[in-house]
């Protein structure tokens, strides 16, 4: 029960920490993107996949189709996204990130890693190594995991 405890918690805390407005303003600052983080997930997210339909994007996210929709159109309009045909239905639409979104997620992952960096000076690199390793498979697990509980129940999963 310990260790479930021990790691649940230190999850609530990395969590807590990424959820820090305080913490997202400063970064968006520094990196000269002035987005909240609903808008920074959604643009890193495009900018991760090829052009999607806002109906796959808030699947992925797990959001709501209107969040994204609302999401994309800022971002539209800030000229970090635009929209695009789809291929395979000429009536829907996907979105698409334009150079000036990806520059400006390129700026946000810099000042971001320059501060994991800095927070993360002392370790060393065989410390990091088995940060990253770690990290890695819990995610693999954890999609795992949701993937045979989708399974289970008969419920589709995003991805």
């Amino acid at each position: 029960m310990y260790k479930r405890q021990a790691i649940e918690s230190a999850l609530n805390r990395i969590t807590y920490l990424n959820a820090r407005a305080r913490q997202h303003t400063r970064l968006m600052a520094l990196a000269g993107v002035p987005l909240d983080r609903a808008g920074a997930a959604l643009l890193r997210q495009v900018a991760e996949a090829e052009p999607m339909r806002p109906s796959e994007l808030a699947a992925r996210m797990s959001v709501e189709a209107s969040h994204v929709t609302r999401q994309a159109q800022h971002l539209q309009r800030a000229g970090y996204l635009t929209r695009v045909a789809d291929p395979e239905d000429r009536r829907a639409q996907r979105i698409r990130i334009t150079e000036a979104g990806r520059d400006a997620v390129r700026r946000m992952r810099e000042v971001a890693g320059h501060s994991m960096e800095a927070a993360l000076a002392d370790w060393t690199p065989e410390e990091l190594r088995e940060l990253a390793r770690l990290f890695n498979r819990m995610v693999d697990d954890f999609l795992d995991h949701a993937d045979s509980l989708g399974e289970e129940s008969g419920a589709p999963h995003p991805g």
